[in-house]
């Protein structure tokens, strides 16, 4: 029944995932900036505050499929953070949270009486008018304070309480002074009756927020993605988990966070694929490891000539150790030999003649492997099956997971799957790989991947760039889609990078590296510049490894290690690139050029990237830089260090020209500053 001595109104708050029926995303010690609308009658003041707490393990699994459903006991135990009055009717504040898990947060809104006094009191008092007995109506509520604050065991504060009531009775036995008006309405009493204000008639939203908060890795981590079987240096010959722990040292020390292999799962031999996708393998080619399953095993078991369990255990000691976690691919695919196409025939797609169906992309066809079928008769038992996989690696040490094409699979698997994962383990990590249309990109995000590959590869001049920045960091989606941007991957090398040469690597890389604070590239062929397609109009490499074994030359004389690694170390001594929240872009009057800048909480952490998105020619532009939103006089000259080159310049007014030559470097990355640039040059 509606409480009809309620007043307030929370009419919206955000951030809110529609209406309610998905988290947002943070990670620990992140900001959540709520803003909320509350409009009362009257002219009575209103108070308000943002109310948060963590879901135990019990109440998440509780929790019913629909989240805006959702309302939390009454017996409930809530943190809270205060909001403050903006612009018409509107209300901000924010809060933050130190641990990993599930939690909800809901704003609650009063009428404030004692702020409304405090306010009337002053006009009265300041207009000549007898306040003798509004004052007695303070000390009043003075007193309801006291005993709110006794109530609740805070002795300590009811003494103070009652202190100030006294002080003010007394007071009013001679005429009120100045002096005891100002007493009364000031920080000191305001402050502590805030904290014992009178809610008993509060209003709260209609519906409780969800926020995922995840550990700092989801929110900023570099990716680097290598096959262990082209891992040995031993021409070919197929690698192993050791070749991979002898390679970890010059992935950490080019600053990566997450080592990621593609399935390391045994390879079916029906239909295997040779070089270059060809349909007439050789004996010995070892196929796709997309085609997982054989008479060794499948998704639980590993490709007998990477190595056992033993070294597996070895590889991911070995990763941690080194400051880096190892990362797997999930592909929920089979081969025509692994065993759940005997044991679980039920679970393939059957064509006519009673075969079962091959993956299929008309015109093209991929015999090799056997898609799930997720209107099976027995949806239960799939669905049980595909999650112990994550379970079983996760057992294993594996908190990071690539998923391959989740957007093929079933939506209510992956909403009931992912939710139930992070219930159990808050800290795994899920990167959702899936090329296709925004709203599917999106829902995944929305139930529950903690980032999700993009359309990165595909924008390709500054308009586009920008827009799509533009959308993923200014809208509602930046509130639950977390971009991870890959300038290559095994299965795409776009023309671009074709024709670009090194200079297309350098600029798509820097691009990558400080527009999206996740961000992964698929080596050794990305810092080798390796850029043959297999034919012409055509984004797949020539010779893909996902075909046959490689054996690269590190040692040759195109590799792109120093920048990569600079570029990194940036990331990690600037907070301004571990985030997107600060991204500003700027006018330019060449459209080669994209100018943006990010900035920390640190005055000093202001950085400006420059970038020449056409790798062949020279282009020079006025760019706008608004300097003096990030705290810079632009009537005084400040200093510009350029951390690629290691040069200096001064700038002053907001106009200033520059000027990229893409074969020396397609990227300036500024640090600015109104002092003297530190000494040291990258070289």
């Amino acid at each position: 029944m509606i409480n009809a001595r309620i007043r307030p109104l929370v009419e919206t708050i955000t951030p809110c995932i529609d209406d309610g029926r998905y988290a947002i995303k943070r990670v620990r010690n992140e900001d959540i900036r709520v803003r909320a609308v509350i409009i009362s009658d009257g002219h009575d003041r209103l108070n308000a505050r943002i109310l948060f707490r963590a879901l135990s393990t019990a109440e998440e699994r509780a929790l019913p499929a629909d989240w805006s459903a959702y309302r939390s006991p009454q017996t409930a135990v809530w943190y809270n953070a205060p909001l403050e009055p903006d612009v018409n009717d509107e209300w901000v504040g924010h809060f933050r949270i130190k641990s990993e898990g599930l939690f909800v947060y809901t704003v609650e809104a009063w009428v404030d009486h004692f702020r409304t006094w405090r306010a009337d009191i002053r006009k009265k008092f300041a207009a000549g008018q007898d306040v003798q007995v509004d004052m007695q109506a303070g000390i009043q509520m003075i007193q309801a304070a006291r005993d709110r604050a006794r109530t609740a065991g805070h002795e300590h504060n009811a003494a103070t309480l009652d202190g100030y009531a006294r002080e003010l009775e007394i007071a009013l036995r001679p005429s009120l002074s100045q002096a005891d008006v100002d007493f009364a309405t000031g920080l000191e009493i305001y402050t502590i009756m805030e904290e014992y204000s009178d809610r008993s008639l509060a209003a709260r939203f209609d519906r409780e927020q969800f926020v995922r908060v995840d550990r700092p890795l989801a929110g900023c981590s570099a990716w680097y993605e290598l096959f262990p079987r082209s891992a040995s240096r031993q021409p070919h010959r197929h690698g192993t988990f050791q070749d991979v722990i002898d390679h970890l040292p010059r992935i950490a020390a080019m600053g990566f966070d997450i080592v990621y292999l593609p399935p390391i799962h045994p390879i079916g031999h029906t239909f295997r694929k040779g070089p270059n996708n060809s349909l007439h393998p050789e004996p010995d080619d070892p196929g796709s490891p997309w085609a997982i399953g054989s008479e060794e095993g499948g998704h639980k078991s590993i490709h007998p000539e990477l190595g056992d369990f033993e070294g597996f255990a070895d590889l991911v000691r070995e990763t941690n150790r080194l400051g880096m976690e190892i990362a797997l691919d999930i592909a929920f695919q089979c081969s025509p030999d692994h065993p759940y196409v005997r044991e679980h025939p039920e679970w393939f797609r059957k064509r006519a003649d009673g075969s079962i169906q091959y993956a299929e992309n008309p015109p093209k066809k991929y015999q090799d492997i056997y898609p799930l079928d997720f209107e099976t008769t027995d949806p239960d038992g799939l669905w049980r099956e595909l999650k112990s996989i994550f379970e079983f690696w996760i057992e294993r040490g594996v908190k990071v997971f690539r998923v391959d094409n989740p957007h093929t699979k079933s939506f209510p698997f992956w909403k009931w799957a992912l939710r139930s994962l992070k219930c159990d383990h808050p800290d795994v990590i899920f990167l959702a790989e899936a090329f296709t249309r925004p709203h599917l990109m999106y829902h995944l995000a929305k139930i529950g991947f903690t980032q999700s590959y993009t359309y990165f590869t595909w924008r390709n001049n500054a308009h586009d760039m920008r827009d799509y920045l533009t959308e993923l960091t200014t809208t509602s989606v930046r509130d639950f889609y977390r971009p991870n941007f890959w300038p290559n991957t095994p299965d795409i090398l776009h023309a671009d990078l074709q024709t670009g040469g090194r200079a297309a690597f350098e600029m798509r890389f820097a691009l990558a590296a400080t527009l999206s604070p996740n961000y992964g590239i698929y080596g050794p062929a990305f810092e080798l510049c390796v850029n043959t397609p297999r034919e012409e109009g055509s984004e797949e490499y020539m010779d893909s490894e996902k075909y046959q074994i490689q054996n690269w030359d590190l040692q040759g004389p195109v590799n792109l290690t120093p920048l990569i690694t600079h570029i990194n170390r940036l990331r990690r001594e600037h907070r301004a690139l571990q985030s997107n929240t600060s991204l500003r872009f700027y006018e330019s009057n060449n459209p080669h050029i994209l100018a943006y800048s990010k900035h920390g909480t640190d005055p000093d952490d202001v950085l400006l990237m420059v970038v020449n998105m056409d790798p062949h020619h020279t282009q020079s532009a006025m760019i706008d830089f608004a300097c003096q939103e990030l705290g810079i006089d632009p009537t005084r000259p400040y200093t510009l260090r350029d951390e690629i080159s290691g040069k200096t310049f001064t700038w002053q007014d907001c106009w200033n020209y520059v000027e990229l030559n893409p074969h020396l470097s397609p990227v300036h990355i500024f640090t600015v500053s109104q002092t003297a640039p530190r000494q040291g040059r990258y070289a």
